[in-house]
This record gives structure tokens, C-alpha cells and sequence, in this order.
């Protein structure tokens, strides 16, 4: 088996505008280093469905649900805080971003792959159940992981989370589900501005200061996020991959590399080999430096297919 990869043209026609960092060469830049690193042949392309409102409505109200629909606009774009805004494909965009993730769980389920990566935005991991914000619509490893709990009836399933920025909407989606633990680091104190004060026994948050390189972070997820998960035995991950921790990445403030990102794979690897017959399911956050995030998803993409 192999590693698949979920995309979807619709992900590149959100468009916040020229100035946003969340942009669609994102994606594109994707794809330049997967032929560059010459890996492209190697995994298993797929193309993302789209999410049904049933599939959001396990993690999202229904209000929030027709909000973010009314808000579309027919052209131009319609803001829904000053970070996050939508176009006329946004809303397409974002049901095909959680669609990659959905899709990617039965696959990774019924034994299709071994994992998966998904190419995907509008990101997600900052969307609450009621409230788009940092560029988030719809939180898409928060609605696989429920998929992964509610469809297909797993027991236990953990989150892990490298963003520069912490997981609230994740957070919030799942605090006090016994059913989920989530594992993250995060640059504090920084934007949203949340996760250091958690006390849910399911949530293992790390907040560390600007200017945290990789072995700090290292000891880390080996001190910190393997003894629990190690605890808790995973029946399957999934990973909010947010690659602005780099230390390339301006909108972070952190020393990351290529090497650590390969690293925390590795790990999180190790774990799902050991509790979870493998099962990964991975989905794009931030990274908005296109040169590194580019080469630390190739970095991510080969510890997850083992090439």
C-alpha cells in the first residue's frame, strides 16, 4: 500500500486577495516541490469529493453551517473577521477541504493506503463549532476525526498538532471527550491567543515562547506528547500539519526545520504502527513561506510513505 494524496482544483479558487497570506500558491507550491523532489510518482493522487452538511454537522451548529452559506457573496468578497473572508468558490473550496479529509479517513479505514495528506484550503483547525476565524471555515480534522468515531465506530483517535498557532477550534470541538486526545505545541503568547490555560485531561497543550528551536521542541513531543499517547493507544491520528513554525516562515517566530518536521513524523509514525495498524490522515494548516512550506510537506510526505 501506499501513501494517498488528496487535492482538489476548487481549493485553489479561494481567493482572501493579493495581500493574504493564505493564498492559493500555497498549493501550488506544493506541487512544484513534489516534482522538484522527484516523490510525485510516489504517492497515490486523489481527488477530493465534497463534504456533505451531515459531515460538517458532527463538529459544526447549523447555524454556523447556513452563516458561513449566507455569507457567500455572489462577487468581490465578503469578510467575516479582518483575517478571514470568502469569495464565490469559498464555499465550495472549504466542502472540498473537508471532503479530502473525510474521503482520506474511509480510505485509510478500509486499508485503501496506509495514510494520507491532504492538500487542501481553506485550513481549519482554528474553526469552532459556531465561529469561523483565522482563515478557517470549517474545521476539517475535527469533522474526519468525528467521521472516524461516529461512521466507522473507533473508540479512540488522537490529534496531533504542530501549527505555530494554537488549535482552538480542535480544542473546543473536543475538550472533555474522553474519546479524543489532542497533543500540541504552540508559540505562546501569540495569536489566538489560547490553549495555555487548558486543564482538560484530554488536551495535552504546549505553549513555548518565540524563538523555540527544534531540539526544544524534540523533547517535546518525546517528554510530553509520546507518554501520553503511548497511554491512550489510538485506534487512528490525525495531524493538523501546519508548517509556519518554520524558521522561514514570517507569520511565526519559531526555528523549525525540514529535519524536525520529518522528526515529529517519525513519532507520530512510531505510534500509529504500534496502537493504530498505521492510520494517519494528515491535513494541511499554515505555512505561508511557499519555499519552506513546499520542502517541509516533501520532508512530512517521505517519512509518511517511507521514501
Amino acid at each position: 500500500m501506499a501513501t494517498g494524496f488528496y487535492t482538489h482544483p476548487d481549493c485553489l479558487q479561494h481567493d482572501n486577495g493579493q495581500w493574504h497570506p493564505e493564498c492559493p500558491a500555497r498549493l501550488q507550491a506544493i506541487e512544484d516541490q513534489l516534482i522538484a523532489s522527484r516523490i510525485d510518482s510516489l504517492i497515490e493522487r486523489e481527488e477530493a469529493p465534497l463534504a456533505e452538511e451531515n459531515d460538517l454537522a458532527r463538529v459544526h451548529t447549523q447555524a454556523h453551517i447556513d452563516y458561513i452559506k449566507s455569507r457567500t457573496p455572489e462577487h468581490g468578497r465578503s469578510e467575516l473577521d479582518p483575517d478571514t473572508s470568502m469569495c464565490p468558490a469559498s464555499y465550495r473550496a472549504a466542502l472540498r477541504a473537508a471532503g479530502a479529509a473525510i474521503a482520506a479517513t474511509d480510505a485509510v479505514i478500509e486499508g485503501r493506503y496506509d495514510n494520507a495528506f491532504c492538500s487542501v484550503r481553506p485550513p481549519g483547525h482554528h474553526a469552532e463549532p459556531a465561529r469561523a476565524m483565522g482563515f478557517c471555515l470549517f474545521n476539517n480534522v475535527a469533522i474526519a476525526a468525528r467521521h472516524a468515531l461516529e461512521v466507522h465506530g473507533l473508540q479512540r483517535v488522537a490529534v496531533i498538532d504542530f501549527d505555530v498557532h494554537h488549535g482552538n477550534g480542535t480544542e473546543a470541538a473536543f475538550t472533555g471527550d474522553s474519546r479524543v486526545l489532542m497533543c500540541s505545541f504552540f508559540q505562546h503568547p501569540f495569536y489566538p491567543f489560547s490553549g495555555a490555560d487548558s486543564h482538560a485531561p484530554n488536551m495535552v497543550n504546549v505553549p513555548l515562547p518565540a524563538r523555540t528551536k527544534g531540539m526544544a521542541v524534540r523533547e517535546v513531543v518525546d517528554l510530553m506528547w509520546l507518554p501520553r499517547l503511548n497511554e491512550f493507544k489510538p485506534q487512528m491520528i490525525f495531524v493538523s500539519a501546519g508548517f509556519d513554525a518554520h524558521r522561514e516562515d514570517d507569520l511565526g517566530n519559531m526555528g523549525l526545520v525540514e529535519d524536525d518536521y520529518a522528526w515529529i513524523t517519525d513519532q507520530i509514525r512510531a505510534v500509529a504502527n504500534r496502537h493504530a495498524q498505521g492510520r494517519i490522515v494528515s491535513c494541511l494548516e499554515g505555512g505561508y513561506n511557499l519555499s519552506a512550506l513546499g520542502r517541509s510537506v516533501v520532508a512530512h510526505l517521505r517519512s509518511l510513505a517511507e521514501i
